[in-house]
């Protein structure tokens, strides 16, 4: 009688360990997904900005062109393009960048005031995910997560290669 009453209270942690850790690993996904939502809107707030900016007098056509495009191409592309055109963007803005510090128009100065306040928030906010998306994976690599399935049909989180640019 004791055995059996000492498993059922074994099995009970047991399940009860279990339904934690999936409860973890939501929490954790739910995480990943949240601070993708952030990043991605600051992204495209940058490409909003960076339109106003190549729309604005500072720039000469080409470099207009060329900004116009690498905006549009970041706030249009799909996920799996994502990388390549927000690293575009990037590339677009650092080479304006010399530029654009010789601007003495006010409206163009606060534009690129806020261009350098979401420069900063985006490498914030890719910190942030890349550490949930970091913690996520450690998570479901481990093997009762494997085992038992815990993270069900959730795809693995993933980093993108524009993380890695010097904005």
């Amino acid at each position: 009688m004791k055995t059996g009453l000492t498993f059922g209270i074994v099995l009970l942690a047991f399940l009860w360990y279990l339904s934690f850790s999936a409860t973890r690993l939501d929490r954790l996904h739910h995480r990943v997904e949240t601070s993708w939502a952030n990043l991605d809107g600051l992204l495209q707030r940058r490409a909003a900005v960076a339109l106003e900016l190549a729309h604005s007098t500072f720039a000469d056509p080409a470099s207009s062109l060329l900004l116009t495009a690498a905006a549009y191409q970041a706030r249009a592309a799909s996920i799996k393009d994502r990388s390549f055109a927000e690293s575009g963007l990037s590339g677009a803005l650092s080479l304006l960048q010399n530029e654009l510090a010789l601007e003495t128009n006010p409206a163009e100065k606060a534009l690129l005031a806020e261009l350098a306040e979401l420069t900063a928030k985006i490498r914030v906010a890719i910190a942030i995910h890349v550490d949930a998306v970091t913690s996520t994976r450690s998570v479901r690599a481990k093997l009762i997560f494997k085992f038992f399935k815990l993270a069900g049909t959730a795809p693995l989180p993933m980093t993108y290669d524009f993380e890695d640019d010097a904005l």
